[in-house]
């Protein structure tokens, strides 16, 4: 009886592909704060596959609320122009969804009647409802992608953290049974590498519904 390939493999349901969810600490923002709500911060805690520190908030009656970072939170109406925010709600009440990498933040750029303008960690510019809260600061843990790896190690341990398959290996390098493109002894796939879309799960690999491969092709002006 034969195995199943790779790619049939994945998300399976094995203890191998799955993310270790149950080590994670809390979901994270500030759905239960208030406008006017003080509290105090009561630890820093490190969660699994999460670059920023994660810090546990007293607010109110003892109730804890988990943020990946400090600073006052408020409203986007009242939070100064050229103002660095961060975990940033993209609708009031979302508990923040934007900005909450390590080191990211966005800038307050003005005030507008469409909405509070921000420059986003990416360059680009939106407007947000003037209701949406955001916390003041960065988030900490800015260059934690600038430190290299070194060894194999430690990026299969976040790898793992994240549950993501690694190392990656190109099907040609593998043998038939584990790969539709394995196989072979000059190392190429034998066969067109671009698939339809509705192509069945065991096929489904290499370009996907693609439009165009290789390099394009030069059209005369007329």
């Amino acid at each position: 009886m034969g195995k199943n390939i790779l790619v049939q493999r994945r998300g399976r349901g094995f203890f191998i592909f799955r993310a270790p969810t149950h080590r994670r600490l809390h979901p994270t923002g500030y759905n239960s704060v208030d406008g006017h709500s003080t509290g105090y911060v009561r630890d820093l805690l490190h969660e699994v596959a999460r670059g920023a520190p994660l810090a546990r908030l007293v607010v109110g009656s003892n109730a804890n609320v988990f943020v990946p970072a400090p600073g006052n939170i408020k409203s986007l109406g009242r939070i100064p122009e050229g103002t660095m925010i961060c975990n940033i709600e993209l609708r009031p009440g979302d508990g923040g969804t934007l900005a909450r990498s390590s080191g990211s933040f966005a800038l307050v750029v003005s005030h507008t009647p469409a909405g509070t303008e921000l420059r986003m960690p990416s360059g680009r510019t939106i407007h947000l409802n003037d209701r949406c809260r955001a916390m003041i600061g960065v988030v900490a843990g800015a260059g934690r992608t600038e430190k290299p790896f070194l060894k194999a190690g430690p990026k299969w341990f976040l790898q793992k953290s994240r549950g993501r398959k690694w190392p990656v290996v190109k099907g040609q390098a593998m043998i038939a049974a584990s790969h539709p493109h394995g196989g072979g002894r000059h190392k190429h796939a034998g066969k067109p590498t671009t698939v339809g879309r509705d192509t069945p799960p065991g096929r489904k690999v290499g370009n996907i519904a693609a439009r165009q491969t290789g390099r394009a092709k030069r059209r005369s002006a007329r």
